[in-house]
C-alpha cells in the first residue's frame, strides 16, 4: 500500500457514517421553527387587524354622533333664521302700515274741514257758486286719493256702540233708539283695509227717559183698568 492510499484510508476512517442523517435531522427543527414563526406572525396580523377594525368602528360611531349633532344644530339654525326672516317681514309690514296710518291721519282733519264747509256754506251769487264748485272739486279729488289708499268711512248711526270702533262723547235718553245705540255722528271714523284708522266720535242713546217710562206705565195701567170690569163681569155671569 502506498503512502497516498494510507492517507486516503485514514481520511475515510475519520468520516462518520451517520453524518448525513445528522444533517437531515438538523434541517427538521428549522422547518418547524419557520412554521411556528409563521403562525405567530399570522396571530399578530390577526390581532392588529381586529384592533384596526375596532378602532375604525369606534371612530365611525363618533363621526356619526358628530354628524347627527351638526345636523340638529343646522336644523335649529335654519328654523331660527326662518322665524327671524318672517318676524322681520312682519315688522316691516307693520312699520309700513304705521307710517301710512300716520300720514293719512294727518290728512283726515282737512277732510273734516271740507265736510263742515259743505254743510255751512250756501253760495248765492254766481261768483260764490263758482268758488264753491272749485273747492268741491278739490274735495272730491282728495276723497278719491283716500279711496285708492284703502280708506273708507264708517257708518255708525243706528249701529250698536262698539268701543273698538266708536268713542262715546255724549249719552242721552232717546225714545227712538234703544240703549247703547249710536244716535248721532259727531266726527266721522275711518277704516284702512279693515283696520281702524280713526275712531268715530258718537252720541249714544240711553234708551227711553224716566218721563217716557212713567208715561208708558200710566198707559199700561190705564189699559189694564179698562180691561178689569169686563173680566169681573164675565166672572159674575
Amino acid at each position: 500500500m502506498t503512502e497516498n492510499q494510507k492517507d486516503s484510508a485514514e481520511n475515510n476512517s475519520d468520516v462518520n457514517p451517520d453524518d448525513e442523517s445528522t444533517d437531515i435531522n438538523r434541517d427538521l427543527p428549522l422547518e418547524d421553527t419557520l412554521d411556528e414563526g409563521k403562525n405567530l406572525n399570522d396571530d399578530n396580523v390577526s390581532d392588529d387587524l381586529k384592533s384596526t377594525i375596532s378602532n375604525t368602528d369606534a371612530r365611525l360611531e363618533q363621526l356619526e354622533r358628530e354628524h347627527e349633532t351638526l345636523k340638529n344644530q343646522y336644523v335649529r339654525i335654519a328654523a331660527d333664521f326662518e322665524n327671524f326672516r318672517k318676524r322681520q317681514s312682519r315688522d316691516q309690514d307693520d312699520l309700513k302700515i304705521q307710517l301710512i296710518c300716520k300720514s293719512l291721519s294727518a290728512i283726515l282733519p282737512i277732510v273734516d274741514n271740507f265736510e263742515r264747509a259743505r254743510q255751512q256754506l250756501k253760495p248765492e251769487s254766481e261768483e260764490a257758486q263758482t268758488l264753491h264748485r272749485s273747492y268741491q272739486g278739490l274735495y272730491k279729488q282728495l276723497v278719491d286719493v283716500l279711496k285708492q289708499q284703502g280708506v273708507a268711512p264708517m257708518r255708525v248711526v243706528g249701529q250698536k256702540f262698539d268701543p273698538n270702533l266708536h268713542e262715546a262723547v255724549l249719552r242721552e235718553p232717546n225714545d227712538e233708539y234703544h240703549e247703547d245705540i249710536n244716535i248721532e255722528e259727531l266726527q266721522r271714523g275711518y277704516h284702512l283695509d279693515g283696520k281702524v284708522l280713526r275712531h268715530a266720535l258718537v252720541k249714544v242713546s240711553m234708551g227711553p227717559g224716566p218721563e217716557s217710562n212713567s208715561q208708558i206705565k200710566e198707559e199700561k195701567d190705564k189699559v189694564e183698568g179698562e180691561e178689569a170690569p169686563d173680566k169681573n163681569l164675565s166672572e159674575s155671569q
